[in-house]
């Protein structure tokens, strides 16, 4: 069972999940280096957020699941494109790696999110534990999952090589609620929903 290929009316419950096209750099501040990748970060209009949790600028997603580790989502560019940026401007103080491949992402949202995503998830979904803006990896389905709640849905990136199992789960799963796909989630359409 997969997610229908285009949207379609949605259902009862207002369920939608769209894949979600980004490269994905993972930026790893060297041992104390953390201040000089903020200050780095700070130039370019971006903030790193602290340890569990997620910030959007006006074209970027940031999420840290991994202590001065962050994941930097931008809408896709020609190959190698983000990655060259942040290889010269990190020089001395973080590795950059790309994981645009590497990594499937899905925007799912609607009210009953939370519900779906409990279902399979090991951490405490109720909205005064896991409050927008967090961001935490676990397992679900089997697979790695990282699940990041904004006000208006929810990011989950998991393993590309484990993308297609865990939305046929998420499709599955969400079956009660009606789930529709959606075709126009961007990272642009995500800024401003987190801000730092």
């Amino acid at each position: 069972m997969s997610v229908p290929d285009s949207g379609s009316v949605e259902g009862a419950a207002g369920l939608t999940c769209a894949s979600l096209a980004a490269d994905i750099i993972e930026l790893a501040a060297l041992r104390d280096r953390t201040h000089v990748l903020r200050t780095l970060g700070a130039r370019r209009g971006l903030s790193f957020p602290e340890f569990g949790r997620i910030a959007t600028t006006r074209d970027r997603v940031v999420l840290c699941t991994r202590p001065e580790r962050w994941l930097v989502l931008t809408t896709p560019a020609p190959p190698g494109t983000a990655l060259s940026q942040w290889r010269q401007a990190c020089t001395g103080c973080a590795a950059p790696v790309e994981l645009s491949s590497a990594i499937t992402v899905l925007y799912l949202a609607g009210p009953a999110v939370r519900e779906v995503l409990a279902r399979g998830c090991r951490l405490d979904l109720h909205p005064d534990v896991f409050t927008q803006g967090s961001a935490a990896t676990t397992q679900m389905a089997q697979v790695p999952v990282t699940l990041a709640a904004l006000p208006a849905g929810w990011l989950l990136l998991t393993p590309s090589t484990t993308g297609r199992h865990f939305r046929d789960w998420l499709t599955s799963t969400a079956g009660p609620f009606r789930l529709a796909a959606r075709t126009d989630a961007t990272v642009a359409t995500l800024s401003g929903e987190i801000t730092t």
